[in-house]
């Protein structure tokens, strides 16, 4: 289990290790380090997703490790709750950054191995604070430079925690 402590309040997560280890065991590793700390949601749009772990406050770009290998082919759908890592359109470039989804994005699930159909990694679930993210995903958006549904309140991760 993760905890993301942010400004809104806790949102635990329960990680698939079993469906996505190389995601698991990178996203873990971001949460050791302390990376997430003091990290924003910096983007977030009603009914799709809330995204973090890639800015901290003033939409400053932090500078992440690797990318990991995408291990979309797990299974596992993008449903409302669950937690994915976001990349760019190359499909195994993603790093540090992740979303929460607040719909049921099956469009971003795994279609086969192209770089259209590979999709986005889920690897695990929102357990409780699922209204911590509601109440994110409800905040007023703007842009900031070149990012756009940027919130005009910043939503601050304060600490990212792993509890037994």
């Amino acid at each position: 289990m993760v905890v993301l402590h942010t400004t809104f309040g806790d949102i635990k997560l329960n990680l698939f290790e079993d469906k996505a280890p190389k995601t698991v065991a990178n996203f873990l590793s971001y949460v050791k380090d302390g990376f997430y700390d003091n990290t924003i949601f910096h983007r977030v749009i009603d009914n799709f997703m809330v995204q973090g772990g890639g800015f901290a406050p003033g939409m400053e770009e932090k500078q992440s490790g690797d990318s990991i290998e995408n291990e979309a082919n797990n299974g596992v759908s993008n449903k409302v709750g669950t937690i994915a890592m976001a990349r760019t359109m190359e499909p195994h470039s993603a790093s540090a950054q992740f979303f929460i989804n607040v719909a049921d994005n099956g469009f971003l699930d795994f279609k086969s191995e192209t770089t259209q159909g590979w999709g986005y990694c889920a690897f695990g679930e929102v357990v409780e604070g699922m209204d911590v993210v509601n109440k994110i995903k409800a905040v007023k958006t703007g842009s900031f430079g070149f990012h756009q549904d940027v919130p005009n309140e910043e939503v601050l991760i304060t600490s990212a925690t792993i509890e037994e």
